[in-house]
């Protein structure tokens, strides 16, 4: 088995310690998120200083609807990594090139189909947020501006995806860093300087999705030459295990929205305080467990490339070790949450219940993230895995059973409180299942593989086919 990964450089997540693996990919892959997260609210922060309401609430419409888009992209770009990690893993690098040309191509069609009917549709779509008048209109305008733009972060994303599936951690930080630097910089130069406003907004917006773009296409093309046009019949032997992959993902990033406006109508019937509350610790979340969703980018890859070069002991050990690394991070972000719970508070300026929501998460409800990474995790083994409908089975189970009768019970007898006591405790139980299903699915796969595929009962539909078998195949 070690003679496949020998001399294979591309597939570096092969060999040497998992953990350090785990860690330093989780790490870049967090900074990059948090320079998003920090552009955006500072993109905000800006238009607010215009002094006028309606011009940051058609920011957070705009927002709304561009996340449905940026979703999409998203469970491309997990297919497009797990693809070409895969390949790469198996030794086959012209296999691995020729995927990440194919996902490209593929991708940069679906969201351009997208982009052309959300623009077309943006005021109806707009309107059904609840958007109206002046704000209606300033957040259409934002959006025709911007939704051009889908389908070069999408190819961007995606690039950056090839750079996670071939280990290059670096460059797929620069990806998003370097599209949160541009922005950052042009805001309050066309904002202010300019005098541009809104309009300033998106236009930064655009070129920081553009910049994005390139520095990922250099890295995957130039850098790695880890992309090769397919003729049609590679592009159609390609697009069966990228759909496979691609449509659960896409499925599982839309599930939390869900949940979540679950919670927020909940949190509603207890008045502006709790809603001012939960709104804050909507803030808190990406900040303080930003690497924690990082780590479920990170891991996918990892595994990816030791189920391709079939060292199945490595998938077991890099399991753990990113559910060790999640349960030293939470432990140490739920303390300091914990110590500094008041300060927080009071940086907020939050009184009434809005300070006992606050309170309430950083103290208690924050540990919650030990079950929700450890889902995280277990989902991006299965989108690797080729089990990727578990991802989306597990995802929407949080997100409805995981939290429609938690909240509803604790809104009932708690308050306020009950509902983000019941929002974190429907982690708990999704979380540790997932994690058994998981290993149960990485033993299965040892065995199935291993040994006499016909002596196995089937896999689910999604691990029959030629990508997800790891046997003799054009698909490698």
């Amino acid at each position: 088995m070690a003679s496949r990964t020998q001399g294979n450089e591309s597939a570096k997540f092969t060999t040497g310690s998992t953990m350090r693996h785990v860690v330093v990919m989780t790490m870049t892959g967090s900074i990059g998120l948090v320079a998003i997260f920090a552009v955006d609210a500072l993109n905000l922060f800006y238009i607010s200083l215009l002094g006028q309401d309606e011009l940051a609430a058609a920011i957070g419409y705009a927002g709304t609807l561009m996340f449905f888009a940026v979703a999409v992209a998203i469970g491309m770009t997990i297919a497009t990594g797990a693809l070409v990690a895969r390949a790469l893993g198996a030794g086959n690098r012209d296999l691995a090139a020729m995927r990440g040309g194919t996902a490209l191509i593929f991708t940069a069609a679906v969201m351009a189909v997208i982009a052309v009917l959300a623009w077309i549709f943006a005021p109806q779509l707009t309107a059904l947020l609840g958007a109206k008048g002046e704000t209606l209109d300033l957040a259409v305008h934002f959006l025709r501006i911007v939704i051009p733009s889908i389908p070069i972060i999408a190819v961007g994303m995606c690039a950056s995806g090839i750079l996670r599936g071939v280990g290059d951690a670096r460059r797929a930080m620069y990806v998003t860093l370097a599209g949160g630097v541009v922005s950052a910089a042009l805001d309050p130069l066309l904002i202010f300087g300019f005098d541009l406003g809104l309009t300033g907004a998106a236009i930064a917006t655009v070129i920081s999705r553009c910049v994005l773009c390139v520095i990922g296409l250099h890295g995957a093309a130039i850098v790695h030459d880890l992309v090769k046009m397919p003729n049609l019949t590679e592009f159609r032997e390609t697009l069966r295990p990228f759909m496979q992959i691609g449509s659960p993902a896409v499925l599982t990033q839309l599930a939390t929205p869900v949940g979540n406006a679950y919670v927020t109508a909940q949190i509603a019937e207890f008045g502006d305080g709790a809603v001012a509350g939960w709104a804050i610790v909507g803030r808190l979340i990406p900040v303080a467990f930003g690497v924690i969703f990082a780590l479920s980018g990170a891991v996918g890859p990892i595994l990816a490339q030791n189920y391709g070069a079939e060292l199945y002991h490595r998938l077991s050990q890099t399991m753990r070790d990113a559910l060790l690394f999640t349960l030293a991070y939470v432990a140490v972000v739920w303390a300091l949450l914990a110590f500094f719970a008041s300060n927080i508070a009071d940086l907020f300026q939050a009184t009434g219940e809005a300070r006992e929501l606050i309170v309430f998460f950083c103290v208690i409800a924050s540990a919650s993230f030990l079950f929700n990474g450890a889902l995280f995790v277990a989902n991006a083994a299965f989108n690797n895995l080729g089990y990727a409908l578990y991802s989306t089975v597990f995802n929407w189970g949080r997100s409805t059973l995981g939290v429609i009768p938690f909240v509803w019970f604790g809104a009932v007898y708690y308050g306020a409180i009950g509902v983000i006591g019941g929002w974190a405790l429907g982690a708990v139980l999704f979380g540790i299942i997932s994690v058994i299903v998981c290993f149960r699915v990485i033993a299965q796969i040892e065995k199935r593989d291993g040994h006499d595929l016909d002596e196995i009962p089937g896999p689910p539909p999604a691990a029959q086919s030629p990508f997800t078998t790891g046997k003799a195949s054009t698909l490698g």
